[in-house]
């Protein structure tokens, strides 16, 4: 019994997951599209997670993402982006070149 209970919270984990990938990812394509940039890839890779306060004081996850992003096509550019909860808090980029249409 004990088994099935830590199997079903391993794949509630594992879906529960996914969700919070996903908006984090839809989150920085929309930023990435608002600065004329490319998010590469479609690929998030989870760089923490802990315990947080949230805007409103409330106790969520706190879900800190790595992703990589093009301005030029020709280099590739790091990206942040850190979810309380499924709200955005915040998403850093590195400096990256400015392509002739951004200018």
């Amino acid at each position: 019994m004990l088994y099935f209970v830590l199997a079903a919270l391993i794949l509630y984990y594992w879906w529960e997951s996914g969700v919070y990938k996903g908006r984090a990812r839809q989150l920085a394509t929309a930023h990435c599209r608002a600065l004329e940039l490319q998010l590469l890839d479609d690929g998030m890779v989870i760089t923490g997670i802990r315990p947080a306060r949230n805007a409103a004081g409330r106790l969520v996850l706190r879900r800190s993402y790595r992703f990589e992003f093009a301005s030029t096509g020709d280099r590739r550019y790091r990206g942040a982006i850190v979810l309380d909860g499924m709200q955005l808090r915040s998403i850093e980029l590195e400096p990256y070149k400015l392509s002739d249409s951004q200018v």
